[in-house]
């Protein structure tokens, strides 16, 4: 019987992720030639090819069965090691994340964190960034993962990262440039509807609130409604919806910073356990996003 070594399938793994040798080199350390031999052997190894190499990088219908147990060996190998050699952890944590996280791959990191430390109870609450960092001053969340120009302003944030923002779209929506353009926004204190407004009143573009709602699911059906447009970073954007750095005649929205709120000196082990784990995907999820 033959044996799948675990750094080939976790390299067949990212690749098919990543959607390339080079982005999977890049985040396994390796070179893109290392990266396609460690491919090839594997190929070798089941005297199948995996991925047609014609019109861009598709898996065969062989390489579609050993990518879902391949993605089964890793993760069971992956939760066995974390639950041996990480130290048990358990408590709970009160987890606060803006609203347009909780669609995006935030809840698959949570959920690998539940099953990594099944001594750690979330309690996961989804808020503007605004809503979020009050909350944290008044006690009510362990770590907070929040949206800002400004981090570091009244609370303690560390690890922030840059994200670039995106105007989002329905399928085929065009905007008339006769008249003021349509937004569907969050309320007021929203770092992105502070970033709409600026960019196009700093553009001498019109503008009128077609629809307004503290919901991401709000915002999602009234963009695929045709309502208006809207803007989110750009890791965050639903599947379905255009995500546009440039969109037609309006301004660039540049960035947003994102990062962690929490008190170091009264850290418990599991928040401090789930920093960990989700400021390493969030910066994975920029590097490869």
């Amino acid at each position: 019987m033959k044996n799948l070594p675990m750094d080939l399938l976790r390299t067949f793994v990212t690749v098919q992720e990543l959607g390339g040798f080079t982005q999977a080199g890049e985040l396994l350390g390796r070179s893109q030639p290392a990266i396609s031999l460690q491919v090839k052997r594997l190929e070798e190894l089941v005297n199948i090819p995996l991925f047609t190499r014609g019109n861009g990088l598709k898996l065969t219908e062989e390489g579609q069965q050993l990518f879902g147990y391949a993605r089964k060996i890793l993760e069971l190998n992956d939760t066995a090691i974390s639950r041996l050699v990480t130290p048990t952890v358990s408590g709970s944590v009160r987890l606060g994340i803006p609203n347009d996280f909780e669609v995006s791959f935030l809840p698959l990191m949570l959920s690998k964190f539940s099953n990594t430390h099944p001594g750690v109870t979330l309690d996961v609450t989804s808020e503007l960034s605004i809503n979020l960092r009050s909350g944290f001053r008044r006690g009510n969340y362990d770590l907070v993962m929040s949206m800002d120009e400004n981090p570091s302003d009244e609370i303690l944030a560390r690890d922030a990262i840059v994200e670039p923002l995106s105007w989002v779209s329905g399928p085929g929506f065009q905007l008339d440039s006769e008249e003021p353009v349509p937004l569907v926004l969050y309320p007021e204190g929203c770092v992105y509807r502070r970033h709409i407004t600026q960019a196009l009143n700093n553009a001498g573009i019109p503008w009128r609130i077609m629809y307004c709602t503290s919901s991401l699911l709000g915002i999602q059906t009234a963009i695929e409604a045709g309502l208006g447009i809207t803007a989110l970073a750009s890791n965050t954007v639903p599947t379905g919806l255009g995500s546009h750095r440039k969109f037609q005649f309006l301004p660039s929205l540049g960035e947003v910073t994102i990062g962690f709120n929490y008190d170091l000196a009264n850290l418990a082990p599991a928040p401090a356990r789930l920093l960990d784990y989700l400021r390493s995907g969030l910066s994975q999820s920029q590097r490869h996003g």
